[in-house]
C-alpha cells in the first residue's frame, strides 16, 4: 500500500502540504520503521495492534522538513496555517524557544503562492548588530570600511518568497523603523544607496518573547507590532500537546536512524516515559533524547525504557530561574584566545549569581547590553560550559 500527499494525515483531517510521500504499509509479527537508499518508506506493523502504528504512519507520511502533528489542537493550529498561507498578510509566530517555528514558517511558505520563490530564514539575536542591517537591506560597495563589493541583501535574495525573521524581538529599534517603512511602501534603501529598491517579499515573523509586553518596556515599536500583529499564530509548549510527542518521536526516529543494523522502532515502555517527560526544552529537547537513545540502542531493532535518558537541564525545570549552572572551567586553556573567553565566561557567571540571573541587572552591571550578554550566553553554551540559561 502507497500513501501519497493526498493521503497524509487521513485520519485525523489535518492539511495536505505539497510533496510526494511514498510509505510501503506491511502486515508484519514485528513493527518497524525504515527508508531505503531512495527515500522510499516500509511501515511494518501488527494489524492487531494498528492504533500503535498511527504515530508513526503520520510520521512518515510527512514530507521532510514540514510539520508532524497528532495532537487536536496542533491539527487545528495547522489548518488555520494553511488558510493563513493562501493570503498576502505578515505572519507572526509565537511560542517558546524549541516549538517548531521555523518549521511552521516553512509550512506557510509552502502552501502559499510563493512556494515556487526562495525561502530565507535569518536570526535575529545571532547576528552583531553592526552587520544586521547590511545583512537585511544590503549595502552599496564602500557604503561602509570593509564593504569592498556591493551585496543585495536578504530582503533582494528573497523577491518573490518569504523572508523569516526569527527572534524579532531582538531586532535594535532603529532597524524595526526601517523593517517598518518596508512593509508599508515594499521598497528596501540599502546602506550607501539615494534610491530604495521595490521588492515582494512576505514577511513571516518569530518570538519567543511577548511583543506587547516588549512594547510596554519600550524595546518594541507599537506600529510595527501592528504591523505584524494581523494574524498571529501561537505554537504551544510541547507539554501542552500531549498528542505530538509519539509522531514527533517517530519523526526524528525516521530523520536519524531508521537503517539495517539499528533500532527501527521504539517501544511502548519508552514511548510511556516520552509522554509523561515535562520537556522544558520543547521539541529541541525531545530531538536529543531521541538521537541519544538511537546511538545507546546501537543494533538493538527497537528504542527501549532502558535507551530513555533526559537532558540534565531539564530535570531541574522546576528549580528558580536564577540558579545558573557553574561549571568548572580552570582546566589549562590551549591558547591566549582560550584564557580571555574562559575568564570572561567566569565573570558573566559570577555576575548572573550575584543578580539572581536577572540578565538586565547582569549587563548593566559588565558595562554590555542585553544583546551582547546573550550572544556571549548563546557562545558559552555552543562551547558546553552552560547548559541552561535564566530569565530576565
Amino acid at each position: 500500500m502507497s500513501i501519497g500527499p493526498s493521503d497524509q494525515f487521513a485520519a485525523s483531517k489535518a492539511p495536505r502540504p505539497a510533496g510526494a510521500v511514498a510509505v510501503d504499509l506491511v502486515h508484519a509479527p514485528v513493527a518497524a520503521l525504515c527508508r531505503n537508499q531512495a527515500g522510499r518508506v516500509t511501515l511494518a506493523y501488527n494489524p492487531a495492534h494498528s492504533a500503535a502504528a498511527q504515530p508513526a504512519l503520520l510520521a512518515s507520511a510527512a514530507p521532510p522538513g514540514l510539520p508532524i502533528a497528532g495532537d487536536t489542537e496542533s491539527l487545528a493550529l495547522l489548518t488555520l496555517a494553511e488558510r493563513i498561507a493562501k493570503s498576502a498578510i505578515p505572519v507572526l509566530l509565537e511560542g517558546p524557544t524549541g516549538t517548531g517555528k521555523e518549521v511552521m514558517a516553512r509550512f506557510v511558505h509552502t502552501l502559499s503562492d510563493r512556494c515556487s520563490g526562495p525561502f530565507v530564514a535569518v536570526n535575529c539575536a545571532a547576528m552583531p548588530e553592526a552587520m544586521l542591517e547590511g545583512l537585511l537591506f544590503g549595502h552599496r560597495k564602500g557604503a561602509f570600511t570593509g564593504a569592498g563589493e556591493a551585496r543585495e541583501g536578504l530582503f533582494r535574495a528573497a523577491d518573490g518568497g518569504s523572508l523569516l525573521l526569527d527572534e524579532i524581538g531582538e531586532l535594535p529599534l532603529a532597524l524595526q523603523a526601517k523593517l517598518l517603512r518596508t512593509l508599508q511602501e515594499g521598497e528596501v534603501l540599502p546602506l550607501g544607496a539615494t534610491k530604495p529598491v521595490k521588492v515582494d517579499v512576505r514577511i513571516i515573523a518569530a518570538t519567543n518573547r511577548t511583543l506587547v509586553d516588549e512594547v510596554a518596556r519600550g524595546r518594541f515599536r507599537e506600529d510595527l507590532l501592528y504591523r505584524l500583529n494581523v494574524f498571529p499564530l501561537t505554537i504551544p509548549a510541547l507539554r501542552d500537546r500531549r498528542g505530538d510527542i509519539a509522531p514527533l518521536a517517530f519523526g526524528m526516529l525516521l530523520r536519524h536512524a531508521c537503517k539495517p543494523g539499528g533500532p527501527t522502532w521504539i517501544s511502548g515502555q519508552a514511548m510511556a516515559l516520552l509522554e509523561a517527560h515535562p520537556w522544558a526544552g520543547n521539541v529541541r529537547e525531545l530531538e536529543n533524547v531521541i538521537r541519544r537513545a538511537i546511538l545507546l540502542a546501537g543494533k538493538e531493532p527497537r528504542i527501549g525504557s532502558e535507551h530513555i535518558v533526559f537532558d540534565q537541564a531539564a530535570r531541574g525545570v522546576e528549580k528558580p530561574v536564577h540558579a545558573w549552572p557553574m561549571p568548572d572551567i580552570s582546566g589549562a586553556p590551549s591558547s591566549l584566545s582560550d584564557v580571555a573567553f574562559k575568564s570572561e565566561a567566569q565573570a558573566i557567571l559570577n555576575a548572573l549569581q550575584t543578580h539572581g540571573g536577572h540578565r538586565g541587572k547582569t549587563a548593566r552591571s559588565l558595562g554590555i547590553s542585553e544583546r551582547t550578554l546573550r550572544y556571549r550566553l548563546a557562545s558559552m553554551r555552543e562551547s558546553g560550559l552552560i547548559v541552561a540559561g535564566g530569565e530576565a
